[in-house]
Order: structure tokens, then C-alpha cells, then sequence
């Protein structure tokens, strides 16, 4: 008996959702894009709140910055599945016997739902005092901050390349506030060019600056990501 290696008899196993009344084409595409693809099915399963917890996940892997006792700020924490991974990897439950306990902070704009072992706080990042409030909230200065924040999309993509931009600077300049020295700064960007005078800042402010894309990056995008690591201070 031979194998079919045609491919003609196989079942097709991508979902297709059919358009319907009311819903917009690009909605359904989307739709049909969030059913097919692993990573979300996989955050469903492993518990995760969204897919872009395998982001940070595929970049601690390579830099480890999340370990045991680290303080973590996730600015723009929404949904919060940064957060659910900072909560294992530092130990902030103290589920890893006789490992440092860490601490995980997150804020946003909007509520979060409460996340078991992080302390949520609205709280806008840009505001004058916002250094100084996380610093409180922290008990002193971060290990970590990293960001996964984006702003709405205009459709027009030199616009949300320097909207982005803008929002991981601003990220930046209070990563440098917060930060003791040897600490990880951690963004989303967006390929564009913008971003020269951030990398430079950063490559002067800390010994090692990264730019990756992590393989849960879905292959359309441009954003990328900034890691930098050991803060001069």
C-alpha cells in the first residue's frame, strides 16, 4: 500500500469563516487569522490572556532577564499576559523553594483584571510624577521595564511607525528614572527608521542593545523589539 503524497483526499484543516451580515471583510479575515494561528490556540491552552506572551517568553530564553527576585514594571500591561510571565519566571508567588522572590508591577491606562502575583495600578506612565509612584510601589528601583505597548492604528504606516516610536521613548525616559544599575529595558518598535535617536540614547545609556523578532511575531508585521541590557545608570 502506498502513501498519498499528492496531497488530494487530505482534509483540509484551516478554519474559514464565512463572511457575514453586518461584518466587515478586513473582520473577518481577522477572525479567520486568530483561529488559525498556534500561538493563540497555544495561549488558550497554557492559560495565557493573549498571544504576545510567547514574545516575551522567546526573549527571556535568549537574555534572562527574568529571574528569580527581579523587580518588573510592564508598562501598557493590558490584557496582562506579560505579566503572567514575569509572575513565574521571578518567582513572585514564591512557588521556587529557595529561590529570590521577585515583584511584578503593572500599569495601564485602563483596569486590568486582578493577575495572581502582580500588582496592578492605573496609572499614566507619562505623567510628572510617574517615576517616583512606581518607585513607591516597587519599594525602590526596577530590574526590569519592558513594554509591548502600541498605539491605535491610524492605517497609515509611517504614522503608527512614529507613533510607536514615540510611546517606546517616552518608555525609555522612564526606564532611565526607575532603573538601578545592570538593570534590562525592554520595547516593541516598529521597522521604520525612525527609531535612530532611540537606539542611539539606549546604546548610551546601557552596554548592549539588541533588536529581535521573536518567531511568535507574526511574519506580516514590522515590529520588532529592543532589548537592552546592563544600565549604566
Amino acid at each position: 500500500m502506498t502513501k498519498n503524497t499528492s496531497g488530494r483526499g487530505q482534509r483540509d484543516l484551516r478554519v474559514r469563516v464565512k463572511s457575514a451580515r453586518g461584518r466587515k471583510l478586513s473582520s473577518t479575515r481577522w477572525l479567520e487569522r486568530q483561529l488559525n494561528d498556534p500561538y493563540v490556540r497555544r495561549a488558550k491552552a497554557e492559560g495565557y490572556r493573549g498571544r504576545a506572551a510567547f514574545k516575551i517568553l522567546e526573549l527571556d530564553d535568549k537574555y534572562r532577564f527574568l529571574v528569580p527576585g527581579a523587580r518588573v514594571v510592564d508598562l501598557g500591561c493590558a490584557p496582562g499576559g506579560w505579566c503572567q510571565v514575569a509572575v513565574k519566571r521571578v518567582n513572585a508567588l514564591g512557588e521556587k523553594p529557595g529561590k529570590a522572590v521577585g515583584r511584578v508591577l503593572g500599569v495601564d491606562l485602563q483596569e486590568v483584571d486582578p493577575i495572581t502575583g502582580a500588582e496592578i495600578h492605573v496609572l499614566d506612565f507619562m505623567e510628572d510624577d510617574a517615576d517616583q509612584k512606581v518607585k513607591d510601589w516597587l519599594g525602590g528601583p526596577a530590574d526590569v521595564v519592558m513594554s509591548d505597548m502600541a498605539a491605535a492604528s491610524s492605517g497609515h504606516k509611517q504614522t503608527d511607525h512614529l507613533r510607536i516610536v514615540a510611546l517606546c521613548e517616552a518608555a525609555a525616559q522612564l526606564a532611565f528614572d526607575v532603573l538601578t544599575p545592570g538593570g534590562t529595558f525592554v520595547a516593541k518598535v516598529l521597522a521604520g527608521g525612525a527609531e535612530a535617536a532611540l537606539q542611539a540614547e539606549l546604546k548610551r545609556r546601557f552596554e548592549k542593545v539588541a533588536n529581535v523578532k521573536p518567531g511568535a511575531s507574526r511574519a506580516d508585521s514590522s515590529e520588532k523589539f529592543v532589548v537592552a541590557t546592563g544600565f549604566r545608570g
